[in-house]
């Protein structure tokens, strides 16, 4: 599988960054800033292409992206909805009616919105059509990012600071039922988070997790058994709030405050 992860570059680093993600030999950045919000990079070079305007976005949370459909969602707390842009900077929103978080997008091209304070997911085709609610279960509060699997199952990070338990489980298709979990009480030991932030998945199931608190990015297996640490404080020297997997590159970025961290793994 992977070795331990070596950081190759680090974008600059400006205003906060609340977001990254890549569509083919591009990287896109979400930015704090009245306009031109989503910063467009080359992935071989990481220089900037061009940028993105996104208007009246008061809260940024979140960005994905979809190869199918050539665009990125950006979710957008403030007005509890999600805004799409294709690659060219057609702009399209649909209503959320619960504040988003965190935003992934599944086999079937639809995109996965994480409502953090009602503990629920909300599942939406690509032009904003509501396909389905689940509510998780009671347990798994605070949910801030959710992947689905191929089998259907979700890969769910959840826990504030606040709260006294902080883990990554595994949920079933219908979302009622924890299959597997890994984690628990908030510490900085191995098998431990101090809010587990972010989520990316690589094409064999293997779960990388944006552990912030504790300023790290830890290795999962497919079954949720800790494997190792990819990226340390050392590597960060900040909070990990987001991540994103390029598979075929085998780059995962981190951010970092108003940084992206671009770490081979």
């Amino acid at each position: 599988m992977c070795t331990v992860g070596q950081v190759v570059h680090t974008l600059p680093g400006c205003e906060s960054v609340y977001g990254v993600t890549s569509i083919g030999d591009e990287v896109y950045v979400l930015r704090e800033k009245e306009i031109d919000q989503v910063e467009v990079y080359d992935v071989i070079n990481y220089h900037l292409q061009r940028c993105l305007n996104v208007p009246n976005i008061p809260d940024l949370k979140d960005i994905t992206s979809c190869e199918h459909y050539r665009c990125v969602y950006i979710g957008d707390g403030g007005g509890k909805c999600i805004h799409r842009l294709d690659v060219q900077g057609a702009f399209t929103q649909w209503d959320v009616n619960d504040e988003p978080w965190g935003l992934s997008v599944n086999a079937a091209h639809n995109v996965l919105v994480t409502c953090t304070f009602v503990c629920k997911i909300k599942e939406f085709s690509s032009h904003g059509d509501l396909l389905r609610e689940l509510t998780l279960p009671g347990d798994a509060r605070r949910p801030w990012h959710v992947i689905q699997t191929r089998n259907g199952e979700f890969i769910v990070c959840h826990g504030s600071a606040a709260d006294a338990v902080h883990r990554v489980c595994k949920i079933s298709t219908d979302g009622r039922d924890i299959v597997q979990s890994h984690g628990g009480q908030p510490n900085s030991d191995i098998g431990q988070y101090g809010v587990p932030a972010h989520l990316a998945v690589d094409n064999n199931e293997f779960v990388f997790v944006a552990d912030m608190l504790n300023q790290r990015v830890t290795l999962l297996t497919p079954t949720l058994d800790y494997m190792r640490q990819v990226v340390s404080s050392d590597d960060l020297k900040w909070y990990p709030r987001r991540l994103c997997l390029d598979i075929h590159r085998r780059r995962l970025y981190v951010v970092v405050s108003g940084r992206v961290v671009v770490v081979s793994v």
